[in-house]
């Protein structure tokens, strides 16, 4: 797997829980059940498209083409 530098903004697996309103060992569950993309250098860091993506996933709610883009 090929990993760009670009512009892109790592959250913490503290970030992630708090957005969400779960427990941080919930996002090491996510993580590690390959629900939730993320890398370990030092600590875990999750792209925010990642976590995007990762809702949009677990949603219930279907989105339209239009609103995808």
């Amino acid at each position: 797997m090929k990993i760009l530098m670009t512009n892109a903004k790592f959250i913490s697996v503290k970030e992630v829980a708090k957005t969400l309103r779960v427990s941080e060992r919930s996002v090491f569950r996510y993580i590690h059940d390959g629900k939730l993309k993320a890398f370990k250098v030092g600590y875990w860091r999750i792209n925010e498209d990642d976590l995007t993506n990762f809702l949009n996933q677990a949603s219930n709610v279907k989105l339209s083409k239009k609103q995808k883009q």
